[in-house]
């Protein structure tokens, strides 16, 4: 393996903090209502600081803007793993249907939880049981013969998110207008529901995932090569990719249960990060989290000021970016024949 100069590590991590920094500084005086830096760095330096703008700075900027940066660096992980494990660069988190999982749960919730006395505040938790479930359930099926097939697990997700489609219409039609309504916003994909309380907790959903991938950053360079190339060459392939799983679950489990189902933030942001400073996963995991924390909040900032006194789902606004982007680096890729 090529040797990871510091230098270049950080270089790089150090220019896409920088971007992630203006993303967030301009998500924070972006809005419906005018606000200045100055006036964004005094409610947020000050904490007795009171009045409309520092409301309207803490209460509901700053925990969007947190929540945006935390999801978008959980998806973008998740997609650094999914792309290594299935030697895809083009492989999407929902891939596996562990997204299914978390979005059926929570759909669950929101048309069939009031008769059971649930509230919204329940679909988190359930959001993320279904993440968690739709993981187990890849391993019974994908490893049932003690191996775990990439063409299996590619196969299983494919079934189950087409059953969880199925399930998610059928639980919609059982609710009422405004269980609807919910139920539609938060499978396009929304932050408008963020709360300051859902934020350390993402946070720690994120720092196991990187606890569980960074470590195993040599295991995907070479299970990108293949699985025999790497049992060769060392690594533990099954206990690396049972690993790996368990923290994609997490990653994509706690995204999903935050803003429900937000697409292409885990296909575009790392293959365009792989495609810019190369494959190796020790710079590529760290990049990806901060690549993907930008992008996803500079995309929800473009959600709420595009039209005036009218909110966009950021789910609307990743797919708009993200489908021709996608097209674009699909062409380069065929161009330089990396793809069949």
């Amino acid at each position: 393996m090529t040797p990871l100069r510091p230098a270049r590590l950080f270089a790089v991590l150090g220019a896409l903090a920088a971007l992630l920094v203006v993303a967030i500084v301009a998500g924070l005086v972006v809005g419906p209502s005018a606000v200045t830096p100055s006036e964004v760095w005094t409610a947020l330096r000050d904490p007795a600081a009171a009045g409309p703008t520092a409301d309207i700075v803490r209460r509901i900027r700053l925990p969007r803007v947190g929540a945006a940066a935390l999801v978008g660096a959980c998806l973008s992980l998740a997609g650094v793993c999914f792309q290594a494990l299935l030697r895809n660069p083009l492989a999407d988190p929902f891939v596996l249907g562990i997204s299914g999982g978390a979005a059926l749960a929570g759909v669950a919730v929101l048309s069939l939880g009031a008769a059971a006395g649930l509230g919204t505040g329940a679909v988190p938790v359930a959001a993320f049981a279904g993440a968690l479930g739709a993981t187990a359930l890849l391993f019974g099926v994908a490893g049932w013969r003690g191996r775990l097939s990439a063409t299996t697990l590619l196969l299983t997700g494919v079934v189950f998110n087409a059953f969880a489609s199925a399930a998610i219409v059928f639980l919609a039609s059982l609710g009422g207008m405004a269980e609807g309504t919910s139920i539609f916003l938060w499978l396009i994909g929304t932050l408008a529901a963020a709360r300051a309380e859902m934020l350390a907790a993402l946070a720690g959903v994120l720092a196991a995932g990187l606890a569980c991938a960074l470590p195993l950053a040599r295991a995907l360079d070479l299970l990108a090569l293949g699985e025999e190339t790497a049992e060769q060459l060392g690594v533990a392939v099954e206990r690396a990719k049972r690993l790996l799983l368990l923290a994609t679950a997490l990653v994509v489990g706690g995204a999903v249960s935050v803003s429900g189902l937000i697409g292409f933030v885990g296909l575009i942001v790392p293959h365009a990060l792989r495609l810019l400073f190369g494959p190796d996963h020790r710079l590529l995991l760290p990049a990806s989290v901060l690549g993907g924390a930008a992008f996803l909040v500079a995309c929800d900032t473009a959600a709420r000021a595009l039209l005036p006194g009218r909110e966009l789902p950021v789910g609307a606004i990743t797919a708009l970016v993200g489908g021709p982007l996608f097209l674009l680096l699909l062409r380069r890729q065929g161009s330089r024949g990396l793809l069949p």
